[in-house]
């Protein structure tokens, strides 16, 4: 990148997901920009599987294996640095192994360590598949970030997903809106999510999200825009009452200590240009509230990010695509994103 040494440029660690999937081949695509990117990438998997997929799909990638403490040659288009994990069982590009869930647990687990160690500035997670993970015999596993937050040892992380405008928006001249959506809960089903909205657990979530964007983003007082649960915002409790009750009184408090939060906002106007104007960031209460929006915005050009985690990671926007897997047609835009906002939040986080 011009302006920049190789020496200056951070570390990324990539894992490259579910072995039948689409991550292979979208981390060895991302290989053949590595000159273009701000960011010395590593690669963390299998590297016959990665040298057999490059050669399934015509791509000149020299495969280059390494340890964590190595230096990394500089950056090269058609040259990808891997740490070795050695797969479970052979893989199929669009078949699934449930015993190789192992193996998938496995990259993570190099990544999180070298992050924590100093290896790695940061982890970006190509998609896995939860389903071949239980099957393979780890029946509580429910998701990257939930097992990254474990890992860890943290008692609340934040899901946050952002377009490609949040890495070249106003910290980078860009009159473009950036569009950053969290999530107050996750993967729970619809009818768990207003028992799951506790003031306590607000108030966790308000803080990370409020503390990683002046951490990780740079952002010195940050906007958050706050969607309400129910249609109109519970239209005065007409339409429910956990506006009243948990989240109003919730930012209040909050309000007092400092934090920029406007809301509880009907979320069908929140995610309009006049609101998002002014806003750094949105707190949605659930996954298919804010992340829709986001997606119709940049899918395939967005990223996912975990905050409150003591190490930068950040994923792709898409899932496995076992149908795309091993014909070359897969989109690396998102996994280009991810790389890109992990090696500026770790230059932030520095």
């Amino acid at each position: 990148m011009p302006g920049q040494t190789t020496a200056s440029l951070p570390r990324v660690a990539i894992t490259t997901g579910e072995p039948a999937g689409i991550g292979p081949e979208l981390t060895l695509m991302l290989a053949m920009q590595a000159a273009t990117l701000p960011a010395q990438v590593v690669a963390i998997g299998d590297p016959d599987l990665l040298s057999s997929r490059a050669r399934s799909l015509a791509l000149d990638i020299d495969i280059v294996p390494c340890r964590p403490g190595d230096d990394l040659p500089a950056p090269q288009a058609g040259r990808l640095s891997v740490w070795p994990v050695s797969l479970r069982a052979p893989s199929l590009a669009g078949t699934l192994d449930p015993a190789n869930g192992a193996y998938v647990l496995d990259t993570l687990d190099l990544a999180i360590a070298a992050c924590r160690h100093g290896q790695a500035s940061a982890m970006v997670t190509a998609p896995l598949h939860k389903g071949a993970i239980i099957d393979g015999g780890h029946p509580g596993f429910t998701g990257h970030t939930e097992y990254l937050r474990d890992a860890c040892g943290v008692d609340e992380v934040v899901m946050m997903l952002a377009t490609d405008q949040a890495l070249h928006g106003v910290a980078h001249g860009d009159t473009s809106c950036p569009l950053r959506v969290a999530l107050a809960t996750t993967h729970l089903p619809l009818r768990d999510v207003a028992d799951a909205l506790t003031a306590e657990r607000l108030e966790r979530i308000l803080r990370v999200l409020d503390g990683d964007l002046k951490r990780h983003f740079g952002i010195v007082s940050p906007r958050i825009l706050v969607c309400g649960l129910n249609p109109h915002a519970g239209e005065g409790g007409h339409l429910g009452r956990e506006e009243i009750e948990v989240i109003e009184p919730t930012l209040n408090r909050l309000r007092t200590e400092g934090l920029d939060l406007t809301g509880p906002l009907p979320a069908d106007t929140l995610f309009t240009p006049r609101h998002l104007a002014t806003a750094d960031a949105v707190l949605a209460m659930y996954h298919d509230q804010g992340l829709p929006v986001l997606k119709y915005a940049g899918f395939g050009r967005g990223a996912n990010i975990t905050l409150g985690l003591p190490l930068v990671r950040t994923s792709v926007d898409h899932g496995t695509a076992l149908d795309l897997a091993g014909k070359g047609t897969a989109d690396p835009g998102s996994l280009r994103v991810a790389v890109s906002l992990a090696a500026d939040m770790a230059r932030h986080g520095q």
